[in-house]
């Protein structure tokens, strides 16, 4: 029996589509909202230090924008984007390619400019997913993709993961089917072509939430797994470009162009505010991921594209990005010196009961966050109003699990507070901690 569709209120004439009643607000945009009260140190946001935005670089973009062809960077424009950004980012991407040892053939007329690489995810659902079809997650995942994916009403499965990202035999297990729990073998049935999930949404390089990474072996089995499979992969890396020691090992897209669809932001490098991002595609899908782009805004704005394409020519990316890197670099090592100095050093080859019994907590190659994990029968959830009230904030881990969230875990942004604020907020969480401890034991 099909569910009652959704109203908009009691008494209102309004009735809303069944997929709006999977529309939930985001937990982290709920808790920004504490950390806009006074003296709250907020490691909870994914927003980049604004230290990092190059104002004066833009302020010359502007006015040379505005000089140079007025009427063109405030009329209507393509729905491709702006065809000196895009024919940029795909020689960046060929450069970055080259530099880890590949060839990606980038052309420009695969690069679509999006309205922030969220718009990006919002395409890939709208021709990609029906209702009831599988899409494959790691676990946990970033919070905005399953946002984006949900209201096209897909089942979300969450395949098994670990430092290095999706375990590749539970990736084969979730594509081929097999025993399900409480089944015998031979009672399991393969999956049909029709039942076979639609892609894999993976983050490689600095994965919002963990901050993990997959390293270049696991990069090589998914890749060829997901080719064995026919498993199309959807690659986001919004953070490649923030490493700290070490560059990332080549993009996925890369190996397999014509499996996957790539995911780019100018947010992390440049400023959110102007809300660009950009996807590459095969031409099997580039041209419908074009018309749902037509059909959602038209295009991106023109101004802010030529801004950031007069912004970028002449190499200054190539100056900028070490600057922000060498800035999240120092402020990691100052929040993992903090929880080693309020929680003890991370033991080496700790056993599970161990760990069990203490904070743990990740140390992250690059990117903006740390991931951390409670002791045994705490939840962090429960956490959090006791950190506010010792005036911190952090992201409970929960929600960021497409199923069977685990209540222990924890994201910290290290990005925006300053060192001295990573200091005085990670000895707020331990005062937090030691309140909640008290309150387990009454």
């Amino acid at each position: 029996m099909n569910a009652p569709l959704p109203t908009a209120s009691v008494n209102s004439p309004w009735q809303l589509a069944r997929r709006a009643a999977r529309m939930n607000p985001s937990v982290i945009r709920e808790i920004l909202k504490v950390t806009e009260k006074p003296g709250i140190i907020s490691f909870a946001g994914g927003l980049p230090s604004p230290k990092t935005f190059p104002v004066a670089e833009f302020a010359a973009a502007c006015a040379k924008v505005l000089k140079d062809d007025p009427q063109g960077a405030l009329q209507y424009a393509a729905s491709e984007g702006h065809k000196p950004l895009r024919e940029m980012v795909a020689e960046q991407l060929r450069a970055q390619a080259a530099a880890a040892g590949v060839t990606w053939a980038v052309d420009p007329a695969q690069v679509l400019i999006t309205t922030g690489s969220q718009q990006g995810l919002d395409l890939v659902a709208k021709v990609l997913v029906d209702a009831g079809s599988k899409i494959l997650v790691e676990s946990p995942t970033y919070l905005g993709a399953v946002m984006a994916f949900t209201p096209m009403e897909p089942e979300v499965v969450s395949v098994t993961s670990d430092e290095h990202g999706v375990d590749i035999d539970a990736l084969r297990q979730a594509v081929l089917g097999g025993p399900q729990h409480g089944q015998s073998p031979e009672a399991a049935q393969q999956t049909s072509a029709s039942d076979r999930p639609r892609f894999l949404y993976v983050l490689p390089n600095f994965q919002n939430p963990t901050g993990r990474s997959m390293n270049e072996a696991r990069r090589a089995a998914l890749s060829t797994a997901a080719a064995e499979l026919s498993l199309p992969l959807i690659e986001d890396n919004p953070y490649g470009d923030l490493w700290f020691d070490t560059p990332p090992p080549a993009p996925l897209s890369s190996r397999n162009p014509e499996g996957c669809i790539y995911l780019g932001s100018f947010s992390k490098v440049l400023a959110p505010g102007l809300r660009l991002g950009f996807l590459v595609a095969p031409k099997a899908v580039y041209p419908k991921l074009l018309q749902a782009k037509q059909a959602a805004d038209l295009h991106s704005p023109g101004f802010n594209q030529r801004m950031i394409a007069e912004v970028m020519k002449d190499g200054f990316l190539d100056r900028h990005v070490p600057t922000i890197r060498a800035l999240y670099k120092a402020q990691r090592d100052a929040m993992l010196e903090a929880l080693a100095n309020n929680f003890g050093a991370m033991p080496v080859d700790a056993s599970a009961t161990e760990l069990d019994n203490r904070l743990c907590w990740n140390s992250p190659a690059g990117g903006m966050f740390l991931w951390a994990r409670l002791l045994k029968g705490m939840s962090a959830t429960d956490l959090l109003p006791l950190a506010v009230a010792q005036g911190v904030a952090f992201v409970p881990g929960a929600p960021f699990y497409a199923d069977h969230g685990d209540e222990r875990t924890l994201r910290l942004s290290f990005v925006t507070p300053s060192v001295e604020e990573i200091h005085r907020g990670v000895a707020a969480l331990a005062l937090a901690m030691k309140a909640y401890a008290a309150e387990c034991r009454a």
